[in-house]
């Protein structure tokens, strides 16, 4: 199982797992769903209770991953599996990334 911060805005709005088996899931953090002045993080993703499950990386996701010539070499330079889908987010949308959202690695101890 791997986990990453998912921070919007420089405010840590929920949690991304993903499972052993491949499969992921996204949860907002309690106190980000209490204050009625957070919004969601995109559209396929908006504020609610219930965890959002996906047996694949989720669009909104997938769609901050470089592609083509760009891809490769962070592939190759990060020694990452080009199918590793969930690595290869975690690794480019550390520091910066298109719009307001981040994803940070959290490290089990």
């Amino acid at each position: 199982m791997r986990k990453a911060k998912i921070v919007y805005k420089d405010e840590e709005a929920g949690v991304l797992t993903q499972h052993d088996n491949g499969s992921f899931i996204f949860r907002y953090h309690d106190s980000w769903m209490a204050d009625s002045n957070k919004p969601g993080i995109s559209l396929t993703l908006p504020k609610r209770e219930q965890e959002f499950h996906s047996k694949f990386l989720f669009p909104f996701f997938y769609n901050m991953l470089p592609e083509g010539s760009n891809k490769q070499m962070v592939c190759k330079y990060n020694r990452i599996d080009p199918d590793d889908y969930f690595g290869l987010l975690m690794t480019t949308a550390k520091y910066d990334s298109i719009g307001a959202v981040r994803v940070i690695k959290i490290e089990e101890l």
